[in-house]
């Protein structure tokens, strides 16, 4: 028994052997790459950092990245000429569009636009200080029997034209006439109204020590009942420049000659008319102020050449009998 599984292993091994010999079992190679995908992974590899820092720099600078381009793609379509006229024609159905009412009320919109934008009493900042120069204008009601003035609404501006101080007043005396169509005055204006005296320390203390510009301004403190200094004062209607033949002009034709700007067409509005004068003395300030300095050296001048009173007749007979005593 010994002997057969001997020879039963031998056979079984010599089997194994004639097997390898025909099937070599061959020993496992590592799988090789396309070439086009390790390149690939070379790149990849090379262009990460690259790719890491160029979007940290698109995220911590989007928004001037954003500013640009439509800045350039602006400039393109100004460029090629983005006109209503040569881009777009108008169509028959398009024209009558425009006649409906829609049509109409924009139309309406963009020409108030072009007159905003064309009209220099629209203030160019939002700085209402309190300046150096202020301008002021006031609008009167009838008082007694109606012929009597008095202090219905009081408007004072900065140099730039913004509103300081803007109020209807309640006058002391019965209103009995508003005179509305020029004042644009109406009773309810004045049911709320604050008092006199109240708006009347108010003015004065804003306009203490500063320029006063205005549009006859003898008649706007009077109704106010306060006083000025005369070096202080810049009124448009006695401005030399203004005069024609030595004739005052009104505010409105001031405005119109030398602003190109109308007011004052139907009831008035003292915030456009303190804007006015205010415009014209600013854009004549410089020869404005040398003038008023000239006419200051004048009248010192004139006061030094004046010679000293004599005493009157009396006046010397007592002073000779004194000496004689």
């Amino acid at each position: 028994m010994c002997k057969t599984s001997s020879k039963i292993e031998t056979k079984g091994k010599k089997m194994e052997s004639e097997q390898k010999k025909k099937n070599p079992k061959n020993p496992t190679k590592p799988l090789q790459l396309n070439p086009n995908w390790a390149q690939l992974q070379l790149v990849t590899l090379f262009l990460s950092p690259i790719m890491f820092f160029s979007l940290s720099f698109l995220v911590r600078f989007s928004h001037y990245i954003i500013y640009f381009v439509g800045f350039v793609l602006l400039q393109q379509l100004k460029s090629n000429g983005f006109n209503k006229s040569s881009k777009f024609k108008k169509d028959p159905d398009a024209e009558t569009d425009n006649n409906s009412i829609l049509g109409k009320r924009k139309e309406k919109h963009d020409a108030e636009s072009d007159d905003c934008k064309l009209n220099p009493l629209i203030p160019t900042n939002d700085d209402c200080s309190l300046t150096d120069v202020v301008a002021m204008d006031c609008e009167m009601v009838g008082v007694g029997q109606g012929n009597k003035s008095a202090l219905g609404r009081v408007t004072l501006v900065n140099k730039w034209g913004n509103v300081l101080y803007d109020e209807f007043v309640r006058p002391v005396e019965r209103v009995v006439d508003f005179r509305t169509n020029i004042s644009g005055i109406r009773p309810r204006d004045l049911r709320k109204a604050k008092d006199f005296r109240v708006v009347q320390k108010k003015v004065a203390e804003l306009i203490d020590e500063r320029i006063l510009v205005g549009h006859a301004l003898h008649n706007d403190l009077k109704v106010l009942l306060l006083t000025h200094q005369k070096k202080d004062l810049r009124d448009t209607s006695e401005y030399q420049p203004f005069l024609k033949e030595n004739r005052r002009k009104s505010l409105q034709h001031l405005a119109a000659e030398f602003l190109g700007v109308e007011i004052q067409n139907g009831e008035h509005c003292p915030i456009q008319d303190s804007r006015a004068a205010m415009l014209l003395y600013m854009r004549n300030s410089k020869q404005w102020e040398k003038s008023v300095k000239d006419q200051i050296r004048r009248e010192l001048k004139q006061k030094k050449r004046k010679p000293k009173k004599k005493p009157k007749e009396k006046d010397a007979r007592n002073l000779n009998r004194a000496s004689a005593a």
